[in-house]
């Protein structure tokens, strides 16, 4: 079992920065796909970023290219989002998940998710 703790949301205004952190234990991530979700009111949960076990590979919602970096270090089984130029657009619960495998783009693929972080951008 993965356990995993988002920690980093909060108020920012828009054109603002915040770097989200997702803490996993129980097991190492080190071979486990790692991705960042979110979901706004009344809407369903989308995928924002995703990173491969190694780290070497990574990809985005065309809504947060080049705004958001997904990274992670392994030696401290974490993951980071981090997310500049917000907008109100981005205003959601971010959730943290983890795959054994590839993970992918539906959320229905990922094995293990955290409880989520509110994220809200003020205009």
């Amino acid at each position: 079992q993965v356990q995993l703790v988002e920690s980093g949301g909060g108020l920012v205004q828009a054109g603002g920065s915040l770097r989200l952190s997702c803490a996993a234990s129980g097991r190492t991530i080190s071979s486990f796909a790692m991705g960042w979700f979110r979901q706004a009111p009344g809407k369903e949960r989308e995928l924002v970023a995703m990173i491969s076990w190694s780290g070497g590979s990574s990809d985005y919602a065309d809504s947060v290219k080049g705004r958001f970096t997904i990274s992670r270090d392994n030696a401290k089984n974490t993951v980071y989002l981090q997310m500049n130029n917000l907008s109100p657009g981005d205003t959601a619960v971010y959730y943290c998940a983890a795959d054994r495998d590839s993970g992918g783009w539906y959320d229905t693929l990922w094995d293990y998710w955290g409880q989520g972080t509110q994220v809200t951008v003020s205009s």
